[in-house]
């Protein structure tokens, strides 16, 4: 009897061990927790990326793919309250200010290129929306308009003085964005703030000043760099008022605003036989053969007198050629080159050429050439031929290319921001997003998630909008899971990123 009891004993013990291992073996659902933050009341604060601006333009469903709206429904789980937006009215995009059109329609795809979509915009600036609002993205804004009194002021808008975003919700026409955060008495916040401190000089061509060494940002021009003191001072204000009464938070540093689409799509040496030739490669040849004769010769062999040979060499039919460009920082050599061809051109046409081509130079792989200058090459300058066609035949101006000079610029203040971030979010103990790495990252190698691969590449790599600067809402998705991650990581939370592959890299002509 013993022997029987012993042996049930030992059949029941294994079978019950055999249930703990097959439960041990089923996936466990983690609960969704905040850890040690509260999202009880979320606040983010930034520019274009947190207001949801993608394809030239802000529109309701970009606002409801913005990464910190996504952000927001991925913390209501864990506790997030409310979260408000200050919606555009329609999905057209664009501005009207007094009934006239201040900003255009949003871009699509039509299959060949980015159009306009149809329709006039119809959010009027002046109609004001009631706040407070927790997205306080403000397309646009720099650093320092984030604590500058009258950014939102509606009678500023028409002079540049305020911005047109905000002052359609603004608490008042005095207050501060800062100030509209901490009115909510915000447990949380999102800050990625800093890319616009650098973008306009970059996309202007550098035709704006590096303002490095200037600490009154009032005197600033809309193009220029921002002295990164002025960014360090207002970072810290910034970090230290949101987390003055205890809240917790997650920042941003900043990624090389150079490695978007926007300076990457259109290659410096895009001149082949078959484009100068309309896709015919004889014509193309010829057309070489005539250019080579007639300018690119004649300007090699002045410029190679005056000991400045290497600026222009003879178009090739079995290369691909560089496009020609001004470089301003690049010796005048107008003078010389009027010189050398008055006796062949005459006085007034070798004035021309000097003027023209005195501080031309070819593009390097070192230049880049921005994406509204694919419209540029090949049109019309103004001068009869042979100087009539931008970047073949005439140098494409300082707005149309970013050399090398203006994109170390760019890095240097974006490096100097970096650090300011860094530390602050080190110092105040908040998560911190690496968006640095993550769009390196997109730009070289892309990322991989499921069976989808997404990169930096225009149009088809699925990370930015058509205006090349932007996210897609697919690109906003991959932001909205680094600050989840973030989160997680600084404050033991468990909240769940999204799946990518939900979110399209494209929107419609006609969104319902």
């Amino acid at each position: 009897m013993i022997k029987n009891f012993k042996w049930l004993l030992l059949v029941s013990l294994s079978f019950v061990a055999c249930n703990n291992n097959d439960e041990d073996s089923a996936p466990v659902e983690i609960p969704i927790t905040p850890g040690s933050a509260s999202f009880a009341k979320y606040v983010a604060l930034g520019d274009s990326f947190a207001a949801g601006y993608s394809d030239g333009a802000l529109f309701k469903e970009g606002q409801a793919n913005s990464y910190v709206n996504i952000l927001a429904q991925q913390l209501a789980p864990a506790g997030g309250g409310a979260f408000t937006t200050p919606l555009m009215a329609d999905n057209i995009g664009g501005l009207l200010l007094g009934g006239n059109v201040i900003a255009g329609p949003r871009l699509y795809f039509n299959g060949k290129g980015p159009v306009p979509v149809s329709g006039t915009p119809t959010t009027e600036v002046t109609n004001h929306l009631t706040g407070p609002f927790n997205n306080l993205g403000i397309p646009g804004a720099k650093s320092y308009h984030l604590i500058a009194a009258g950014y939102g002021n509606t009678a500023g808008v028409a002079i540049g003085k305020a911005n047109p975003y905000y002052a359609r919700f603004a608490t008042s026409g005095t207050t501060t964005v800062l100030a509209d955060a901490l009115v909510q008495a915000p447990s949380f916040f999102s800050l990625f703030i800093g890319g616009n401190d650098v973008l306009g000089y970059a996309t202007s061509g550098g035709i704006g000043v590096n303002q490095t060494g200037n600490l009154d940002p009032s005197t600033y021009g809309a193009n220029d760099i921002t002295d990164p003191n002025v960014f360090a001072n207002v970072y810290s204000a910034l970090a230290t008022n949101l987390t003055a009464t205890g809240a917790k938070g997650v920042v941003a540093n900043l990624p090389y605003v150079t490695t978007l689409p926007y300076f990457t799509t259109i290659p410096f040496n895009p001149l082949t036989s078959s484009l100068l030739g309309g896709g015919s490669i004889p014509v193309g040849d010829a057309t070489i053969a005539a250019l080579n004769a007639q300018l690119y010769g004649p300007l090699k062999q002045a410029l190679t007198a005056f000991g400045a040979g290497d600026r222009i060499n003879l178009l090739s039919t079995t290369a691909a050629n560089p496009l020609l460009i001004s470089d301003e920082k690049l010796p005048n050599l107008s003078a010389q080159l009027t010189a050398a061809f008055t006796p062949t051109l005459g006085a007034a046409k070798a004035a021309a050429y000097g003027q023209v081509f005195g501080q031309a130079r070819q593009a390097t792989k070192a230049d880049l050439v921005l994406l509204t200058t694919r419209g540029v090459i090949g049109g019309a300058t103004g001068y009869p031929a042979p100087l009539d066609k931008f970047g073949i035949t005439f140098p494409l101006l300082d707005k149309h290319v970013l050399i090398a000079s203006e994109i170390a610029e760019v890095k240097v203040a974006t490096d100097a921001y970096n650090v300011t971030i860094a530390t602050i979010a080190e110092s105040k103990g908040l998560a911190f997003v690496d968006s640095k790495s993550a769009m390196t990252q997109l730009a070289t190698t892309g990322v991989r998630f499921g069976n989808y691969h997404m990169s930096a590449a225009y149009v088809t790599g699925g990370a930015f909008s058509l205006d090349g600067v932007h996210p897609s809402p697919r690109g906003y998705a991959y932001i909205a899971n680094l600050f989840v991650n973030a989160i997680n990581t600084k404050y033991g939370a468990t909240l769940r990123t999204v799946d990518l592959a939900s979110y399209q890299i494209q929107y419609p002509a006609t969104i319902q």
